[in-house]
């Protein structure tokens, strides 16, 4: 049988199951909650990371006595340590699994807090920044990929996007509790997400699609009967995976060099160009260092902090329960325009202060643009591109995908981490009106490219996407 029968095949198995096992994968049992939220708690560690470097700013400098320029440094090599934890992140989730993945961020996620809580100079905050980076950037790739495989179609991306929610919920519990504690307490209430996650990995499945991949039908079968409930019908569902995987390991196997074909294009352009719009954007670099936009602006960066903790879970929230019931791609294309339009609204606030112009009216108008700006990426850009990159890309070429999709974002977010404090203080209204361009050449792409993965399977989306027919 050719691989353009075998394609043919699937398809139309696909369809003709898509309604025999309805009932039994819309179910949402308590092992697949309880799931996605022990694999959420590395993201909650990142949230907490990412929160970090805003509310520490002054007491690190202060203490340590380091320029903008060094600070810079610390803050942005916790992206930069995250290129390398990208690197690996796709062949460490298949060699150890999904839960072992975890396991290993945690620990460097541990050894990172403890460097920045009892390091005496930069070089032991930076290197502990460095050993968080490399965690999170694990955690990037392993967690919503392991969330997309274990979860129901229907709540699929919610579930995913439950990602995005705990990073918010990290960030906002940095941005209040850091106006009141010392950085290195700080650093070791960071201990803690870790700490819960270790223990809990314990009593959660392994993705019965990486079991499968593993040639473990039997434990593939008893992880989908333990998501899926012990009285439900799994046999339609794991066939279906099954398949997909006799198919696919007919054609190129997990190498970065076979991504380059054209019947992965559309997949690979989709992939990264989501991960360099949520980047580009300036995203990073506002939520690392907000503390510091807000005074250019004129406001207390505590008052600021405050506000933005605030407003940023409930537009999390909000961006979950949106992407299951209008989809991927009007929410992105929602989110994409927000931004655009709050950064435009931050280069003419910071543009009327650089003129003496309505001083009164500017940290109004940074406070607005601000929380717009990062309310906007919560519900959509911020957790989406994870969503859709989990989605898309069949198992027999996910490592090297994810890997290089993870590795994009991350380098992307080191490189605006980095530049971001130098590119404020030479220009803030120049500095967001690029990030307005970014954004705006963003809704043309999202537009043009990217396809609604709503109610689909992950067979059905990368049957639809990827063209097997050699």
């Amino acid at each position: 049988m050719t691989i353009s029968e075998n394609k043919r095949n699937l398809e139309a198995g696909l369809l003709l199951n898509k309604n025999k096992n309805d009932i039994n994968e819309c179910r949402i049992t308590a092992v697949v909650v309880f799931s996605t939220f022990v694999s959420v708690c590395g993201s909650f560690c990142y949230g907490c990371a990412a929160g970090y470097s805003s509310v520490a700013q002054p007491g690190i400098t202060k203490d340590l006595g380091l320029s903008v320029a060094q600070y810079s440094m610390f803050g942005s090599l916790m992206t930069f340590g995250g290129m390398f934890g990208a690197i690996f992140s796709g062949k460490v989730a298949d060699l150890i699994g999904r839960k072992g993945a975890m396991w290993l961020a945690q620990s460097f996620c541990i050894a990172g807090w403890l460097g920045i809580a009892f390091g005496k100079d930069a070089t032991w905050l930076d290197a502990g920044r460095l050993s968080i980076g490399f965690a999170v950037g694990l955690f990037s790739y392993v967690v919503p990929v392991y969330v997309a495989e274990i979860t129901p179609k229907h709540v699929r991306g919610g579930f995913v996007f439950s990602n995005l929610l705990m990073q918010s919920c990290g960030v906002s519990l940095y941005y209040v509790i850091g106006n009141f504690i010392h950085w290195r307490k700080l650093a070791l209430i960071g201990l803690i997400p870790c700490a819960v996650q270790v223990i809990t990995l314990f009593f959660i499945p392994e993705s019965p699609r990486l079991l499968e991949k593993w040639g473990r039908d039997k434990e593939c079968r008893a992880s989908l009967q333990r998501l899926r409930g012990n009285d439900a019908d799994v046999s339609e569902e794991a066939n279906a995976i099954k398949e997909t995987m006799v198919l696919f390991d007919q054609g190129p196997k997990s190498r970065v060099i076979e991504l380059f074909q054209k019947r992965y294009a559309r997949c690979l352009v989709i992939g990264l160009g989501l991960m360099l719009l949520q980047q580009l954007s300036g995203s990073s670099g506002l939520i690392f260092y907000v503390g510091s936009v807000f005074e250019k602006g004129g406001l207390q960066s505590s008052i600021g902090s405050m506000i933005l903790a605030v407003i940023l879970v409930p537009k999390s929230i909000l961006g979950l329960i949106l992407v299951e019931k209008i989809g991927r791609r009007p929410l992105l294309l929602t989110s994409i325009s927000g931004m655009s339009f709050f950064s435009l609204l931050l280069s003419f606030s910071f543009c009327f202060r650089s003129y003496g112009m309505l001083d009164d009216f500017t940290p109004a108008l940074t406070c607005i643009g601000v929380v717009g700006f990062i309310a906007t990426f919560a519900v959509g850009m911020g957790g989406l591109p994870w969503v859709i990159m989990s989605e898309i890309f069949p198992m027999n070429v996910k490592v090297s995908a994810g890997s290089l999709v993870t590795l994009a974002n991350w380098f992307f977010s080191w490189m605006v981490a980095f530049a971001y404090n130098i590119m404020i203080e030479w220009n803030p209204s120049g500095t967001f009106l690029i990030f307005f361009s970014i954004c705006a050449a963003g809704i043309a792409f999202i537009y043009a490219m990217v396809p609604e993965t709503k109610g689909k399977t992950l067979e059905e989306i990368q049957a639809s996407l990827t063209d097997v027919i050699q």
